[in-house]
């Protein structure tokens, strides 16, 4: 439906975005608040259960469900060589500074 008033149009198709979203996907599926985010392998045991779900949902198209488990593979990637990082840098100052972080 067309509309005159660019606004207004904005509002109608994000909203009927939104419903289609809701009727494709089903609607039922809640995505839980992570507990531990606050360092690099929390966030590897978040993406572990999204790869988890992706991989073991029996509905949707095969080819979507490799994209985006390929996609959170490759966070993951990012996310252990920082966590990598992380635990070498932790330890290397507790070297320096005797244990006073």
């Amino acid at each position: 439906m067309p509309y005159n008033d660019p606004l207004k149009q904005k509002t109608y198709q994000r909203q009927w975005q939104r419903q289609r979203r809701l009727l494709t996907s089903g609607g039922s599926k809640v995505l839980h608040e992570p507990e531990n985010v606050k360092t690099a392998i929390g966030l590897l045991s978040v993406l572990a259960g999204l790869i988890r779900e992706v991989l073991t949902d029996k509905e949707g198209d095969i080819y979507l469900k490799a994209r985006t488990a390929g996609y959170l593979i490759s966070i993951g990637l990012k996310a252990v060589e920082t966590a990598d990082l992380e635990s070498r840098l932790t330890s290397l100052e507790n070297k320096v500074f005797g244990g006073e972080t």
